[in-house]
């Protein structure tokens, strides 16, 4: 069975084809850079919308794969920016109405913990979920993906992207803050902002800026901002592992590329007795696979969605979904 996934929330279009042994077929993908700022979410949608079409034949083309040979589309259904949404919600129906195949739509936050639990040995862990536009501590229990703890204002990466823009290091600035944090040597005075389980990364940002105007160097101010954020995440994990009893803990998001991230939350795991599982960085970041599996999932548990049933939701809340699929 194959199964094409879209992936369209933000800045990245992605297509997507997989089997039922979650082997990817192909993971091609376009990111939409705005020469200036932030994401302009109608500016990303038309890149979308330019770009989903040759990428559907790509993928097709990697894959060796006919259109017809398809089994399954599945497309990104929320939480994102809605014109993003919208764009490839409209290339899924197209697709799956030409086709006459099943359509499913996603979970985004769910897709990146079902691609890694499809691709690495984990079985039952707390993901740590740290992309640009959510940081959620997320396991499952009930029947459901639970959030046990999350941002109260913008993603962790959202907020380092904004201190590479105000900084001189540009957008995408997460790598950049990696290199330039490594060169870094003072631990700067910055709020720890963990409240109960939850965090805040917006007075962080405030801070590091007022640093740089007090002539603190961009190496210390990305050196520090690391420690600390960082920190704020490895700690509220572990207390969601304490809490839930797991002994795994998955990363996913573009941000958990970051290898001090991944370094810290390591340790973390191993001073619990625990296990630490990162997919491969393509699987990572925004991708057209992650939601090809996860509707292959949904699919296979007996999930079914008509045409009515996929409009999208910027705000689709990963606790919102009935994971039949997971016992």
């Amino acid at each position: 069975m194959f199964a094409l996934g879209i992936e369209g929330t933000a800045h990245t279009v992605g297509v997507g084809i997989v089997d039922e042994a979650a082997n990817v077929l192909a993971n091609e993908i376009k990111m939409y850079k705005p020469e200036t700022g932030g994401i302009h979410p109608r500016e990303a949608a038309n890149h979308h919308a330019e770009n989903v079409v040759p990428l559907v034949q790509k993928a097709l083309d990697t894959a060796s794969l006919k259109a017809k040979e398809l089994d399954l589309i599945a497309f990104s259904q929320g939480p994102g920016l809605g014109p993003c949404l919208r764009t490839v919600a409209t290339a899924a129906r197209a697709l799956s109405l030409t086709l006459d195949r099943p359509i499913i739509g996603v979970n985004h936050c769910i897709a990146h913990l079902e691609i890694g639990r499809g691709k690495t040995p984990a079985q039952d862990p707390v993901l740590l979920y740290a992309s640009g536009g959510n940081t959620q501590v997320i396991a499952f229990a009930n029947g459901r993906y639970r959030i046990f703890g999350e941002t109260l204002d913008i993603g962790i990466g959202n907020m380092l992207d904004k201190l590479g823009r105000e900084v001189g290091l540009g957008y995408y600035a997460g790598p950049k803050i990696e290199k330039a944090a490594k060169e870094g040597r003072k631990l700067l005075d910055l709020p720890y902002s963990v409240k109960g389980m939850d965090m805040a990364f917006s007075g962080i940002l405030t801070a590091c800026l007022a640093l740089r105007d007090k002539g603190e160097s961009v190496e210390d101010i990305c050196y520090s901002v690391q420690e600390t954020c960082f920190a704020m995440l490895t700690e509220v994990t572990e207390r969601a592992m304490a809490h839930v009893e797991k002994s795994e803990v998955l990363l996913g998001g573009g941000v958990v590329q970051n290898k001090r991230l991944q370094e810290m939350v390591a340790r973390m795991a191993q001073d619990r007795g625990a296990k630490t599982f990162v997919p491969d960085r393509t699987l990572c970041i925004d991708n057209g696979a992650m939601i090809a599996w996860t509707g292959l999932v949904m699919h296979q548990a007996g999930i079914r969605m008509r045409v009515e049933d996929t409009v999208v939701n910027q705000r689709f809340r990963t606790d919102e979904v009935e994971v039949t699929w997971k016992r």
